[in-house]
């Protein structure tokens, strides 16, 4: 995943003495159905029972934190279009996207579908 602008900036201020830095305590994933950048932008999943989701990671091992848990959506209550990329964000509604990617496989989501990651198959790498 690809740190944003914003969280690159933070990060720096924070590793140089500029400004403190205080993590979020609760990450949350979003789902996208254009292509994210590091500017924070694309058309995250509105509507249609749709929620970001908290997630929770392993600590890091070998450059790559992994998410802890499953992580599930809610059932699609109507088209969702197809998901092709992802981002995490430092709230559960509006906030600061920290980090972004593309799928691996982009997924349709059609009303009545879930949405899920299974346990350490969201990676987050720091190159």
């Amino acid at each position: 995943m690809a740190f944003t602008t914003y969280l690159q900036h933070k990060v720096l201020d924070y590793v140089l003495g500029t400004t403190a830095y205080t993590a979020p305590t609760t990450v949350y994933i979003g789902l996208f159905t254009t292509a994210t950048g590091i500017g924070g932008t694309g058309t995250e999943v509105s509507g249609g029972g749709y929620a970001r989701k908290a997630m929770t990671f392993d600590s890091a091992a070998s450059g790559t934190a992994d998410n802890a848990s499953i992580v599930e959506f809610d059932e699609a209550t109507s088209s969702w279009g197809t998901v092709t990329h992802t981002a995490v964000f430092d709230a559960l509604t509006v906030g600061n996207m920290l980090m972004e990617d593309e799928l691996a496989t982009s997924k349709t989501i059609a009303s009545g579908d879930i949405f899920r990651f299974q346990a350490g198959d969201f990676d987050v790498t720091l190159t």
